[in-house]
């Protein structure tokens, strides 16, 4: 079966205003781009106990799951800490992480013009960019060379994939992972929504329409997605059918047919497939 996929965003700054998550929207269109779909978010501060719990459960869940953000090496950022904690598993340097991050320090002083001084105190410092918990899978970083790393749950299939909070790395980084650890599920799995305006119509009244289709089409879920103030649309409420494709067309006859029968005003059609 295709997992579920999860998307956990930390840092303070999020959750404060200063800077506005931009992750959701993007990993919502990479996952639809391969014929996913994003079940859950989670956003978390720099408090090291919640990104545990967050991860802990990430873990558990036998989800597939991306973390966005706190995986550098100041005071702040904890998620490299949280993610060995929740696995209970030591930190350890990783090799490979490690020789990239060297890269990266030869390639800054080439093009500074100084000397590559390995053992100078900050670049040993960067060194800890490379700590993931044991175990764990390098994820490339196409910007800077300073990797992410993938971990998986003990027993519960659950795979987590860690990446910076900066989108320029993050975006490329979780389309590596999706490409090399998700691969198998692309358009495993084709969905359809089909959806109709239901013009000044009370979602109390169609509630009951809503529960039959739902009954007499396991697998298919309804919405309704009421608006009061379209542009275009006025008072409406966006009312319709989504899931297998091959179980769609049905569930979306029987919802019209019954919308015909109680005289609703009926407005454009939408179809939207992934």
């Amino acid at each position: 079966m295709t997992p579920a996929f999860g998307l956990i965003i930390v840092g303070d700054e999020i959750l404060s205003g200063k800077r506005a998550d931009k992750h959701m929207p993007k990993v919502i269109e990479l996952l639809a781009a391969r014929g996913l779909s994003l079940s859950y978010a989670h956003y978390v501060g720099d408090d090291p106990a919640r990104i545990t719990a967050a991860l802990r459960e990430a873990f558990a869940s036998g989800d597939v799951v991306f973390s966005c953000g706190g995986i550098g090496a100041t005071p702040d950022d904890h998620t490299r800490q949280c993610a060995a904690a929740a696995l209970d598993r030591p930190l350890a340097l990783h090799p490979q992480a490690a020789e990239l991050i060297r890269e990266r320090m030869r390639d800054v002083a080439r093009e500074e013009g100084k000397p590559y001084e390995p053992e100078r105190a900050d670049n040993l410092h960067r060194l800890n960019m490379g700590m993931f918990p044991e175990g764990a899978r390098i994820i490339p970083n196409p910007y800077n060379k300073i990797a992410g790393f993938t971990c998986d749950g003990a027993k519960s299939g659950g795979m987590v994939h860690f990446v910076p909070g900066f989108p320029v790395m993050a975006w490329p980084m979780i389309e590596w992972a999706l490409e090399h650890y998700c691969a198998e599920w692309f358009h495993r799995e084709p969905q359809t929504e089909h959806s109709v305006v239901v013009y000044r119509a009370m979602e109390s009244t169609l509630t009951p329409l809503m529960v039959q289709v739902e009954a007499a089409f396991p697998g298919i879920k309804v919405f309704s997605l009421p608006s009061v103030d379209h542009p275009e649309h006025g008072r409406h409420i966006e009312l319709g059918v989504k899931g297998a494709a091959a179980l769609v067309p049905a569930a979306w006859r029987m919802l019209v047919e019954a919308l015909h029968k109680t005289g609703a005003e009926l407005g454009p059609e939408m179809v939207r497939n992934r």
